[in-house]
């Protein structure tokens, strides 16, 4: 049963993992801190996966720890996100490599996200992802017409940021 829900575990994270992969680049400023908060984000995924029981997708669940444990890290020291060991973890996940040069147009981007709040970013991230407002105001915990709302003004901010 145990290697069953491992199996099951790895497979989602490795067909979901850009979705960690995009929050640890919101939420980090370099490689180090990417990596250290995308090991911790499949820690706290892995610790909750028992509970996960399929009421949503599991990719809106995931966005849903993921941004959780990003935010929670980042509150806690903006300087460093402090991370677990891993050793106690004993499945080993395929990584795609994040390849910092096929999205040299995204820096801009990231960069004035970088200058929103938490919620902000979460809000952005999971619009850029397609989410629906709907998905977006489950997973924040806002009703869709807030989301909607908040939405908007975010957009105002960003154009005020890259268009000075």
């Amino acid at each position: 049963m145990e290697k069953e829900l491992e199996h099951r575990f790895v497979t989602n994270l490795e067909k979901h993992q850009n979705i960690v992969h995009k929050i640890c680049r919101i939420y980090t400023n370099d490689q180090e801190s990417h990596n250290d908060l995308f090991q911790e984000i499949t820690i706290q995924l892995w610790k909750a996966f028992p509970k996960f029981r399929g009421d949503a997708k599991f990719s809106t669940w995931m966005y849903r720890v993921a941004l959780n444990t990003a935010i929670t890290l980042y509150r806690k020291s903006k300087r460093g996100i402090k991370t677990q060991d891993i050793d106690t973890v004993s499945f080993k996940i395929k990584a795609d490599e994040y390849n910092d040069e096929t999205e040299q147009q995204l820096k801009l981007m990231y960069t004035a996200v970088k200058q929103l709040n938490d919620i902000d970013k979460a809000l952005v991230f999971l619009y850029l992802e397609d989410q629906s407002y709907k998905e977006i105001s489950e997973t924040l915990g806002i009703t869709e017409v807030n989301a909607r709302v908040k939405m908007n003004r975010v957009k105002t901010k960003l154009k005020s940021i890259l268009n000075p």
